[in-house]
């Protein structure tokens, strides 16, 4: 069982001074709609000394409570890696009015820099780059648990496990097929692409002729 630490709501003061550089993060909800579906917990990797925390969101939680988090994640000197960013940016905006700074989302990255492929999960990404099998399992679990079960944790754990390689990885492709560009361009777009989603729009392509 991986080591970690758990908290309710928020992180205390002395964790948040331990970020310096990049944190990998990642959120687990009661469904996949934003406006519907509430927040259960974040999961995060401290990558400057590898620790894990996971907060968890209690029913009835206020967004006030969450300042620490607020701290940590609009700071705009400390990366945040997601994966599918645009769904846990989304998220947090709407439960806890964070909006996410300094974002690098391996999904995006996947799917510019790995053409060859349609498979750009998680799962797909931490097999081809790492050579490791992890499970999906307990995605579809009730993360509105008091009491997480141990394959949860481990579950919620890997989630952000892997996500520094692989966003080193995934750059340094984007860098070779002259991408990099493109990317920030994007990451860019994203916070507009939230405000979309949360104000209806998350099923519609804006863009289209039709």
């Amino acid at each position: 069982m991986t080591n970690y630490q758990l908290f309710q709501n928020d992180l205390p003061e002395e964790v948040l001074k331990t970020f310096k550089t990049s944190a990998s993060i990642d959120t687990e909800t009661l469904g996949l709609n934003i406006n519907r579906d509430r927040l259960c917990l974040i999961q995060i990797m401290n990558n400057d000394d590898g620790k894990f925390y996971i907060i968890q969101f209690p029913k009835g939680f206020k967004a006030n409570d969450s300042q620490n988090l607020k701290k940590l994640l609009q700071n705009k000197n400390i990366m945040k890696i997601f994966h599918y960013a645009r769904f846990d940016v989304a998220m947090l905006k709407k439960n806890l009015n964070i909006t996410t700074k300094n974002i690098f989302c391996t999904k995006i990255a996947s799917k510019l820099s790995r053409t060859y492929t349609s498979s750009h999960g998680l799962k797909d990404l931490v097999q081809e780059i790492l050579k490791v099998e992890i499970s999906k399992k307990e995605q579809s679990s009730d993360w509105s648990q008091e009491k997480l079960s141990q394959d949860q944790i481990e579950y919620a754990l890997n989630d952000v496990r892997y996500l520094q390689v692989i966003k080193d990885n995934l750059e340094k492709k984007l860098h070779e097929t002259s991408r990099l560009k493109m990317f920030h361009k994007i990451i860019l777009f994203l916070e507009t692409r939230v405000e979309l989603d949360i104000a209806g729009w998350d099923n519609l392509d804006i863009f289209a002729h039709h």
